[in-house]
């Protein structure tokens, strides 16, 4: 290993050592692989409804608080297209999520907005 990535694995870890929130970053990549491992084996009901829910809205309201107090996107899903997540995992969790809130697709269709940095229904075409 050069030099230089060990000071940043070094430099990384005193910071995570430092910030009380260091935890998440490290905690992720673990979380996010050990779900693929429950789900590939099925074995899912091994981790309780109360913990999915905790994750999910943890997960949620980061995102927004980067998203909004940022003002950016970034992509919500780890991955790319469906390599970790497919269509119809997103829309059944969506679907519970609106349901959980007594909301629905209208709702949905109020409060969408288009990625301002980026158009990904046609890309290369300018707006």
């Amino acid at each position: 290993m050069l030099a230089s990535e060990q000071d940043r694995r070094n430099d990384l870890k005193n910071h995570l050592k430092n910030d009380l929130y260091g935890w998440i970053d490290t905690a992720a990549p673990e979380l996010l692989r050990a779900s693929r491992e429950l789900v590939e084996r099925g074995e899912a009901s091994r981790v309780s409804d109360e913990a999915v829910a905790q994750i999910l809205t943890a997960a949620i309201r980061l995102y927004v608080a980067k998203s909004d107090g940022e003002e950016r996107t970034f992509p919500p899903i780890a991955g790319t297209r469906d390599s970790e997540m497919t269509p119809t995992e997103l829309l059944s969790a969506v679907s519970e999520m609106l349901r959980a809130l007594h909301l629905g697709p209208m709702e949905l269709a109020l409060w969408y907005r288009r990625r301002p940095d980026k158009d990904s229904y046609f890309p290369g075409r300018q707006s």
